[in-house]
């Protein structure tokens, strides 16, 4: 029997999203207002909806001010300079790190398997 595809996810919240990128809800917000990139919608009742997209905005945000340690005025100069490239480097390094989750649970099965000296 096939089984049916689950629908994919149109919206997330606020917290959702900050435990995608273990950050607080606070953050998320404050960033909205720091970085004009990210604009989530809004619900009737003002509650933020983060598409795929506005995650993206996130990550690229997040890689820059946590990974690379950028100042806010060095991200936004960054992304005003070079934002493909940017978006790029991103991507590889999401990427990469996706990589290394799945040789490291690899690895941990294979050490299950071997035998104990």
């Amino acid at each position: 029997m096939e089984k049916k595809e689950k629908p994919q996810k149109l919206y997330f919240s606020t917290k959702e999203v900050a435990e995608m990128f273990d950050e607080n809800t606070s953050t998320l917000r404050f960033w909205e207002s720091e970085f004009d990139i990210i604009n989530p919608k809004r619900s009737p009742s003002g509650a933020r909806l983060y598409t795929r997209e506005d995650i993206e905005k996130v990550r690229l945000v997040h890689y820059l001010v946590r990974d690379l340690g950028l100042t806010f005025a060095g991200a936004r100069q960054r992304l005003k300079r070079d934002r493909e490239a940017t978006i790029r480097q991103v991507e590889i390094v999401s990427r990469l790190k996706g990589l290394k989750r799945e040789l490291l649970e690899l690895r941990e099965a294979f050490d299950s398997f071997a035998p104990k000296e």
